[in-house]
């Protein structure tokens, strides 16, 4: 069974930069979508990002785009979210997930995904 832990979440100022890590294990990445999400406290969990690992294509919510950067080492079988000019309202609890069997114009709905991270806490706050 496939397995995703994410790592680099921590406490940035405003306007720094993080970079998140998805690492995958049991099963290669590759023809998987794998998506990013976040949920903060009293809010649903939302859509950040998500990539094909087969073909690459990239999709951004209107809250990371310019800012947020997804890609994918599928020598690594790890996925990366690069998040810069952090904003305080992008603190969150912050989720990789990833599927196989999803249509990819989907990716930014949590419920089509399976395989999920424990998630990791990112806090923008001076």
């Amino acid at each position: 069974q496939l397995q995703l832990v994410e790592s680099g979440g921590g406490v940035v100022q405003p306007g720094g930069s993080l970079r998140l890590s998805c690492a995958a294990s049991g099963v290669s990445l590759r023809n998987y979508a794998i998506g990013w999400f976040r949920q903060a406290p009293g809010k649903e969990r939302e859509g950040v990002s998500c990539i094909s690992t087969r073909g690459g294509t990239t999709n951004y919510a209107d809250s990371g785009q310019g800012r947020f950067t997804i890609s994918s080492d599928n020598a690594k079988n790890v996925v990366y979210l690069q998040m810069n000019s952090l904003k305080p309202e992008d603190t969150a609890v912050y989720y990789c997930a990833a599927d196989r069997g999803i249509l990819f114009s989907l990716c930014v709905l949590s419920n089509e995904y399976y395989y999920w991270g424990q998630g990791i806490q990112v806090t923008v706050s001076s």
